[in-house]
């Protein structure tokens, strides 16, 4: 069904033929000063810390998400990550184990200190099933805190220009643990919201993932980042369960789900749009909106 819609609406919209020359930087080069946080297509990773998660060749297709480092990410143009912990600081997708959080913080200061303008998304939870690490907060603010941008509801309104050298929003998620408060150096559940369905279905998700976003307010009047994800997830009833091959089924459509925002009339609603698997075509496509938001041109 996706297969038909594209033949026959196409992927064009509004900057779909812009293609930023240096996406390391891309936000550098639309401009600090014209660039405004709630007018951003932020391009994201789902599952972002799973490249080396698991046993090569035995666990590990069944639940890496990614193959390229959260560096390596950053660096192709991904602006917002999906990190999940469990109670001893490790990165995990399920019960599936991999490095320690330091891998990620080492990865995102790394790739901060070699560009100047990048605002990054840092969206870190405490994964299902699985307890709080003890004092993360404080270890999170020890690691980060030059880079912090306070959860505030102005910085909603400002550019990127009037956030530096500031320059992570950092969601954090615990399980157990109280939420980040108004004026901390994190910010809560509250800011980053997603209405993810579990379907490996791609014109399911497709379709869910227009409904929701539908419903709601555009970016410009709303006070929080809304998540929509190019995605769709293995199931326990279908025999094919590795995550590549499944999320394949709906990858290659992010530009006819933008295409299809503008034919909806929901397209000034679209704010974090995140995949499995990213690559620099899903970047060019976010930034190429952005583009065009910035020039007027939608």
């Amino acid at each position: 069904m996706l297969f038909d819609l594209n033949e026959n609406c196409g992927e064009t919209f509004p900057g779909c033929d812009y293609r930023p020359t240096d996406r390391k930087n891309w936000m550098a080069s639309l401009g600090p000063k014209d660039l405004h946080i709630n007018n951003i297509v932020w391009p994201g990773t789902h599952n972002s810390a799973t490249d080396r998660i698991g046993i090569p060749c035995i666990s590990r297709p069944f639940a890496q998400c990614q193959t390229l480092s959260v560096y390596q990410q950053l660096a192709l143009g991904t602006r917002v990550l999906d990190i999940r912990v469990d109670e001893n600081n490790r990165v995990c997708h399920g019960i599936l184990l991999t490095y320690n959080i330091d891998v990620v913080i080492n990865d995102v200061k790394k790739f901060l200190s070699e560009t100047t303008s990048e605002v990054i998304i840092l969206e870190i939870r405490t994964e299902y099933g699985h307890r709080d690490p003890p004092e993360f907060e404080d270890y999170l603010e020890e690691k980060l805190s030059m880079y912090l941008i306070h959860q505030d509801d102005y910085v909603f309104g400002k550019t990127i220009a009037e956030l530096l050298p500031k320059r992570i929003i950092c969601v954090w998620k615990p399980r157990n643990s109280p939420q980040p408060k108004p004026g901390s150096p994190f910010w809560s559940a509250e800011y980053l919201k997603d209405n993810w369905i579990d379907t490996d279905l791609p014109s399911t998700k497709f379709d869910s993932n227009l409904k929701y976003l539908s419903d709601q307010a555009p970016v410009s009047s709303r006070y929080f980042f809304y998540r929509v994800e190019n995605t769709v997830t293995a199931q326990p009833d279908n025999p094919v369960v590795c995550v590549r091959p499944v999320t394949g089924r709906i990858h290659g459509y992010a530009r006819l789900f933008i295409n299809r925002c503008f034919a909806k009339g929901c397209a000034n609603r679209l704010q974090v749009f995140s995949t499995d698997f990213i690559g620099g075509d899903f970047v060019d496509a976010c930034v190429g909106l952005t583009h065009a938001r910035v020039h007027g041109e939608c």
